[in-house]
């Protein structure tokens, strides 16, 4: 009788545990198989969901279910309720935003992290974690041209980097004890950014209590980059106002127009000024592993921090963004905090990377870069970088020739900004058969492109960073343009 209550226990310990190893493996080996399909055919499935709001949630129960339920069942669902949800990034016709993609060794990574399931807030609870991100962030760097000395912490996303950069650069105000007593009663600070800025820096300032009115635009040029004039500028005006200047961003790759900000000449007034300099090159930052195209960091190694996101055109699936900087004691000044259940033997000679930013948590990111950098190379990494400019300016050639389109900004890199032109239309109305020409692209399911404003006006923003993207792609999302604008003429 005591062996069938021994037996009778083990079962009812077995059933409170995972699922069934022989369940788990053969339905993994289902999921990778219909991955594997995914990625090798995604332009099967229209680029952009068809959906309408509200109708996922329909599709799903209101309640939890109350007992398990057969992984097989809930993976169909996944098909069934998820994937005609989706906007499908990895669609070689997604040209909106700046376009990314999940390469197989990625999404191999991703698996192992989740299994896994390391946290590396400290060099003890994650070991390899903690060193791995520091080897590769600075095969990084050297694949970007960046000087020795740089110190790398990854983060989530550009959003994150900038609030971190921009909490270190309150940090090394003088004479200002901001992680004490907070910024009531003490300096009105003010910072600096271009008008064609990404949002986020803004938003860091609203997080940091340095608010929308410490925050300052500065105005761009004719191709719109930040004015280093009207900066050095703004900055002798605010002084004689009574704010404290503390910190500039210039970006490196706008969102709209991928322009590039004059650094050498923004750090020069940074240097003279004692400002702290962050470099937001997101997006750009990436084509920096081209050799003919590392013009753009130009001036970058004098910044104080710096972000770019492998995520958004290194081949790397969200999230991981890396921010740089050369005075990583600052940084860690503004957000070490170490009680004692988290005090360890090493922390005197191994950084815990928990030091360097908000979250304590943190996942084992790194692994991916790595497995993606070792499985295509930094040669193949530029090829492909490479020949998205090409297919970019491929793009820019053909809105060129045709009279009825017209391209409204350089396109440095692989964004073309451009515009359908309807002569004889007031500029409202024009904006408005702009916009009804890209919602007939996209709702076409073939392609799918993104809007901005320059200038007041309604543009057009085509973006090549998709792996999978070929010419093909990009000459029918032309003519599913042309045929567009042509029905609105």
């Amino acid at each position: 009788m005591g062996r069938l209550e021994d037996t009778g226990k083990r079962d009812e310990l077995k059933r409170l545990g995972d699922v069934d190893p022989g369940v788990f493996q053969a339905e993994g080996h289902r999921v990778v198989d219909w991955i594997a399909r995914y990625l090798d055919g995604a332009e099967r499935y229209p680029v952009l969901s068809r959906v309408r709001p509200g109708e996922i949630r329909q599709a799903l129960p209101a309640t939890p279910p109350s007992r398990s339920e057969p992984l097989e069942t809930i993976l169909a669902d996944v098909e069934r309720v998820v994937v005609p949800g989706l906007t499908h990034w990895n669609h070689p016709g997604f040209f909106a935003y700046f376009a990314n993609s999940s390469p197989g060794p990625a999404v191999l990574a991703e698996a192992l992290a989740a299994a896994f399931n390391a946290n590396a807030m400290l060099w003890k609870t994650a070991p390899a974690a903690t060193e791995l991100e520091l080897v590769v962030l600075d095969w990084l760097r050297q694949m970007l041209g960046l000087p020795e000395g740089l110190f790398g912490v990854i983060q989530d996303t550009a959003s994150t980097s900038t609030l971190v950069a921009l909490a270190a650069a309150r940090e090394a105000v003088r004479g200002l004890d901001v992680r004490r007593r907070g910024l009531v009663g003490q300096a009105r600070l003010r910072m600096y950014a271009s008008e064609q800025a990404h949002s986020s820096v803004e938003k860091a300032g609203i997080v940091l209590g340095i608010g929308q009115d410490g925050y300052r635009s500065v105005p761009v040029d004719a191709e719109y980059r930040m004015d280093p004039l009207a900066l050095a500028r703004i900055v002798a005006e605010d002084r004689a106002a009574g704010w404290t200047p503390f910190a500039v961003t210039a970006t490196v790759g706008t969102t709209s127009t991928t322009s590039v900000d004059p650094v050498p000449a923004i750090a020069e007034i940074c240097e003279q000024e004692r400002l702290w300099l962050h470099v937001d090159t997101a997006y750009a930052g990436s084509a920096a592993v081209v050799p003919e195209l590392r013009w753009i960091l130009a001036g970058c190694e004098r910044a104080d921090s710096l972000v770019v996101n492998p995520h958004k055109w290194m081949f790397v699936p969200v999230d991981l963004s890396v921010l740089y900087t050369r005075r990583p004691e600052v940084v860690r000044e503004a957000f070490s905090l170490l009680p004692e259940y988290l005090r360890t033997p090493e922390e005197s000679v191994a950084p815990n990377l928990m030091d360097y930013g908000v979250s304590l948590g943190r996942r084992f990111r790194a692994l991916k870069l790595w497995m993606v950098i070792r499985a295509f190379g930094t040669e193949g990494i530029a090829a492909r970088l490479r020949e998205h400019v090409r297919l970019a300016r491929v793009f820019r050639s053909l809105v060129e020739a045709d009279p009825h389109f017209e391209v409204s900004a350089p396109s440095p890199l692989s964004v073309v900004c451009f515009r359908a032109r309807f002569p004889g239309t007031g500029a409202e109305e024009e904006d408005r058969r702009n916009a009804e020409t890209m919602e007939d692209v996209n709702a076409s399911g073939d392609a799918y492109l993104s809007h901005t404003r320059l200038g007041g006006r309604m543009v057009l923003r085509l973006a090549v960073g998709n792996l999978r993207t070929e010419e093909r792609h990009v000459r029918h999302a032309w003519d599913l343009l042309q045929r567009a604008a042509a029905k609105r003429r």
